[in-house]
């Protein structure tokens, strides 16, 4: 094995995560979902739907986060301000009432996606990384704005029903972010274990689109739906 440090800079961990999930990413946010979503062309049961989804991926992340707290490696990107699953749970009742957990399941592809979690988050610290940074530094990164294009498309009128992509507790998603990227850079990974994590932080992104492409599958389109402009 080639013990070479990752070194923070340019070719440190967070620009090889970057680089590497580029692709994937583009591919991921482009999917006739997400794009139908952004131009409010989703029914609101779509959209109910992505959260139900989202809900049950993050039970399981958040529950790899408590096994990975006290890691050397993993433990510090565990913060509790990132925490979602209260949100989404505050999010359903808003959109199904206060019986929504009785009306939501796992699709096959998200039944995928936590199995995956549950194969590497809660014993390899570093791809319990991968799949930290690719949904926390996702949300914080567009999250505001999908939440701006659901209220929209549904006149909703407060935060209610996007509560999952407000991050209150970060005063400064910037500087939140900066300070993770910091955090990628200062873990020391071999050369073969970063192109490890590389690695598995493409599959999060591929079990992302494949959750997405099913979403679509089950709620089309309707350029009736809401009042967004396309973008």
């Amino acid at each position: 094995m080639n013990d070479t440090p990752v070194l923070a800079e340019a070719n440190g961990l967070a620009a090889r995560l970057r680089t590497a999930t580029d692709a994937a990413h583009r591919a991921a946010e482009s999917t006739p979902y997400i794009t139908a979503l952004i131009a409010g062309q989703i029914p609101r049961a779509g959209y109910t739907a992505l959260v139900a989804q989202h809900y049950f991926l993050y039970e399981t992340l958040e529950q790899a986060a408590e096994a990975m707290r006290d890691d050397p490696v993993a433990g510090p990107f565990v913060a509790d301000e990132l925490t979602r699953l209260p949100w989404l749970a505050e999010d359903l009742a808003f959109l199904l009432g206060p019986q929504w957990r009785e009306q939501i399941a796992p699709g096959t592809a998200t039944d995928a996606y936590r199995d995956r979690l549950r194969e590497v988050c809660f014993t390899w610290p570093a791809g319990f990384i991968a799949h930290h940074y690719t949904r926390y530094l996702g949300d914080l990164s567009g999250g505001a704005f999908v939440a701006a294009a659901v209220r929209r498309t549904y006149d909703f009128t407060t935060d209610d029903g996007t509560r999952f992509y407000q991050f209150d507790g970060i005063p400064s998603r910037g500087r939140f972010k900066r300070e993770y990227r910091d955090r990628l850079d200062a873990l020391a990974l071999d050369a073969a274990e970063a192109e490890r994590t590389a690695a598995e932080a493409v599959i999060a992104f591929e079990l992302n689109r494949a959750m997405f492409q099913q979403l679509g599958a089950a709620h089309p389109a309707s350029p009736a739906v809401g009042t967004v402009n396309p973008i």
